[in-house]
């Protein structure tokens, strides 16, 4: 098995030899010229994230910058994602992302690992493990998803979080390490911020 095989099944693999590295500078060019657009030009950067992504569903929006290893290439984003400015994807391997996800400011979902013994990482090793986030889930500014990590439908995770656990769906989790904090609820059909009541009348 390749280096660039051992790239999406969780081995550990060196991730600086010719092949992989000529590849991933193609795309951190195309990544380059996607932060390098203005913003006005909406239909460009639609247009070159579908070039740069593994699959970009429809109304997806990104505000650069944008950072991502492989410029985007293993990310797969389904319809209506936003992400907010300093999105950064550790996109050494596969990343999920569901229908109506948002992504706060600073968020980092990561791929990539190194070994915890140190002569392994002197020689560069690394390892990556896939994430997934579901649907209709709000990632709050500054989270961090470590690898490996699978997270649920309709789960909030709280500003400056750090998942290192799989987070179940329907939950608000919170902290580092993140927990889950309560379950949404019917409380959450009356109220959308502390005591403001939900005017379901201004709803479109």
């Amino acid at each position: 098995m390749t280096d660039k095989e051992k790239m999406h099944t969780c081995e550990l693999y060196y991730p600086s030899g010719e092949e992989i590295m000529s590849e991933q500078a193609l795309c951190l060019e195309k990544l380059y010229d996607f932060n390098a657009t203005r913003p006005l030009e909406m239909q460009k950067r639609t247009q070159m994230l579908k070039e740069m992504f593994a699959e970009i569903g429809e109304d997806c929006y990104i505000e650069p910058p944008f950072h991502a290893n492989w410029g985007g290439h293993h990310v797969h984003f389904g319809k209506c994602v936003y992400a907010n400015f300093n999105l950064t994807m550790v996109d050494d391997t596969h990343i999920y992302v569901g229908d109506y996800t948002m992504f706060g400011p600073n968020v980092t979902v990561a791929t990539a690992g190194h070994p915890i013994l140190p002569e392994l990482r002197q020689k560069a090793y690394q390892y990556n493990a896939s994430v997934r986030i579901g649907k209709n889930c709000w990632i709050g500014a500054g989270a961090i998803i470590l690898p490996g990590i699978t997270i649920g439908d309709n789960v909030v995770v709280g500003a400056g979080s750090v998942v290192t656990k799989d987070l179940p769906s329907n939950v608000v989790a919170v902290g580092n390490p993140c927990r889950v904090l309560r379950e949404v609820n019917e409380h959450d059909r009356e109220y959308y911020f502390k005591d403001k009541k939900i005017d379901y009348s201004a709803i479109k």
